[in-house]
């Protein structure tokens, strides 16, 4: 997720109700303790919160982080979900930028045992129901919700719902690389080489074999990623209605952002 600039944001979430029918779960502002932190690639932050009070959440949600200063000055940014429901703790992934004044906070500053006032989970669009095969398009660190439903399939043992594909400049720079390779993602590096293939964009060619019938596709990335991959799975016959898009460029700071 992103702070507010010229470049940053989220848009792509509208109301609505998970695939398969229902409604899915909200919750209002709450007390969270920080019980772990690790930064696992360059310029982030893993963030492992004790929710007071949590309401569980659905894959592909996400909670809004509230910072007050001493004078009362308040900031907020909205963050998707890297953990399952089934998850005791609640993990966010924050995108460390340089003029981010949310996210630096919490890259550099933030330790096991601080208080954060968060609120979620929030969205009923961009979420995944766990019983509905699922198509999982990722660009860089917008593969976040898109673990969390990876997760919550290997917990119910139905791993065979999903096809994923994902991809970044460099598997240094992809947010749980090893993760999505053990869960069988197609991954995709712009900047280098990964075995025989050469860098490359997604193409077609990648995502044709993970087409099937019946699915719901939930792409999420950069506004341009995101924007070529639904256009990718449309000229591949996917309808254009079971296509699910969250993108991250501008727009109001609830929306959830890398």
């Amino acid at each position: 997720m992103a702070d507010p600039g010229p470049n940053s944001g989220a848009t792509g979430v509208t109301a609505g109700g998970p695939p398969g029918g229902g409604g899915a779960p909200a919750g209002g502002w709450r007390s969270a303790t920080v019980s772990g932190v690790r930064r696992p690639i360059a310029r982030s932050v893993e963030l492992r919160l004790d929710v007071h009070d949590r309401v569980d959440h659905l894959p592909g949600q996400h909670y809004v982080l509230r910072l007050t200063a001493e004078d009362g000055y308040t900031a907020q940014r909205s963050y998707s979900v890297a953990s399952p429901p089934g998850d005791p703790l609640l993990e966010l992934f924050v995108e460390r930028l340089d003029d981010g004044e949310v996210s630096s906070y919490l890259a550099d500053v933030v330790e096991p045992g601080d208080e954060l006032e968060v609120r979620g989970p929030i969205g009923g669009w961009f979420v995944w129901d766990g019983a509905t095969p699922a198509l999982l398009v990722g660009g860089g660190s917008g593969v976040v919700p898109l673990v969390a439903m990876v997760r919550h399939a290997r917990d119910l043992g139905r791993l065979d719902l999903l096809r994923v594909a994902v991809s970044a400049r460099t598997l240094a720079a992809l947010p749980y690389a090893d993760e999505l390779a053990e869960a069988g993602a197609q991954l995709v590096l712009t900047r280098e080489a990964r075995g025989t293939r050469p860098a490359s964009r997604l193409t077609g060619m990648d995502l044709s074999p993970l087409v099937e019938p019946g699915q719901t596709a939930f792409v999420c990335g950069s506004t341009g990623f995101a924007t070529t991959a639904a256009q990718l799975l449309v000229e591949l016959g996917v309808p254009a209605t079971a296509i699910r898009v969250e993108q991250f460029g501008p727009s109001a700071p609830e929306q959830p952002e890398r």
